[in-house]
């Protein structure tokens, strides 16, 4: 889609999130910003623990009891939902305008009620229908999520379905209140290959039937590059680029980045170790000076030790935070695997050498 015209829908300033553990305070996300368009698909995306489930969390005020917004704003319809303070509130927002798919759909449901009565939940929550009327509604939206036979199937209970099966149920849970902003959180993780498809072919035919946005979050850039329309790459608690899918894969500027980008297992060469990035993510419990990823960049500045860098604009819709940016930095090539990406992103037949494994859609 093209964001030239696309209405900002939410928009996170500064987010500071932290949280009390066994007497410390760790800073899971520093100072993260981020604009959402109305309409995209936007793809968040690093390491485990870089901070991307507690970001779209806070959106939802589904943070764990011991963690807080320390400071900053979420802006979404003339509201700040940082300052949010009890359930009624969130409950406005929570499902009714932004819903949130998870990972494993065994632990989303409850196992004690039937997927139809989940369902008629919601909608006796968020819209005030009758038993009935909620009923029937349950069954409609399992069949539009793909669910065969749904006015017998919405009886039985999750463990009578199979793990695509209670996706799909989740989807439609999501989906209730024709949210304006879908959270998909890891959404594939727990499904066999042929069945990822399926669902991520679900989400992308109800987001065009019902325009909502979708925010992926994720460390699969196979799956990244298949639905995304922008892409947010996260280290550390918070983000150090953003731009398109294209420019982010075909022209990435962060090291960060790179290394990601060079660990994806179908750009590897045959008799060769696949890449790996190097080191551990620092400690959040700990403040951070410089780039948090200085210890690990083999291409880091002294500087990079020093001060943490600023945002550095590439394009419109394309930024980084790094100090290899700096019209007084160095000159730095990226590792050739980057160089073999933007070839790919120029041309088909460039792709061959890489075993099929363009990042395009």
């Amino acid at each position: 889609m093209s964001l030239a015209k696309a209405e900002k829908i939410l928009e996170a300033n500064d987010l500071v999130i932290k949280f009390g553990l066994r007497g410390q305070t760790l800073t899971a996300i520093r100072g993260a910003s981020l604009d959402v368009f109305e309409g995209e698909t936007l793809a968040i995306v690093g390491e485990s623990g870089s901070g991307k489930s507690v970001l779209t969390k806070s959106f939802i005020g589904m943070l764990d009891r011991n963690g807080w917004v320390d400071s900053g704003s979420i802006i979404f319809e003339g509201r700040d939902l940082a300052a949010f303070r009890d359930e009624k509130q969130w409950l406005a927002i929570r499902g009714k305008k932004i819903s949130m798919v998870f990972q494993d759909p065994m632990t989303s449901l409850n196992p004690l009620k039937t997927v139809g009565a989940q369902i008629a939940e919601v909608y006796a929550l968020h819209r005030g229908y009758g038993p009935k009327e909620a009923a029937a509604a349950a069954v409609e939206i399992l069949g539009r999520v793909g669910i065969p036979d749904a006015g017998k199937r919405h009886k039985q209970y999750p463990h009578e379905f199979s793990g695509g099966m209670r996706q799909r149920v989740v989807i439609a849970i999501a989906m209730a209140c024709a949210p304006r902003i879908l959270i998909c959180d890891e959404p594939t993780t727990a499904l066999d290959v042929t069945i990822q498809a399926q669902i991520l072919d679900l989400i992308r035919s109800l987001q065009a039937e019902f325009g909502f946005t979708t925010i992926y979050i994720t460390h699969d850039l196979g799956v990244v590059a298949n639905v995304a329309d922008r892409v947010a790459v996260m280290y550390a608690g918070k983000i150090v680029e953003c731009g398109t899918a294209e420019e982010v894969y075909y022209d990435p500027r962060h090291p960060y980045t790179w290394a990601l980008l060079s660990s994806l297992p179908q750009l590897g060469i045959k008799g060769k170790p696949l890449f790996s990035i190097k080191g551990t993510p620092p400690s959040l419990f700990k403040e951070i000076e410089g780039d948090a990823f200085a210890p690990r960049n083999p291409y880091a500045l002294k500087l990079d030790f020093v001060r943490e860098p600023p945002r550095f604009q590439v394009s419109p819709t394309h930024w980084a935070a790094t100090w290899l940016l700096d019209p007084r930095a160095p000159k730095v090539e990226p590792p050739e695997i980057i160089g073999q990406l933007r070839d790919c992103g120029k041309s088909e037949a460039a792709c061959a050498d890489l075993g099929g494994g363009r990042a395009g859609r």
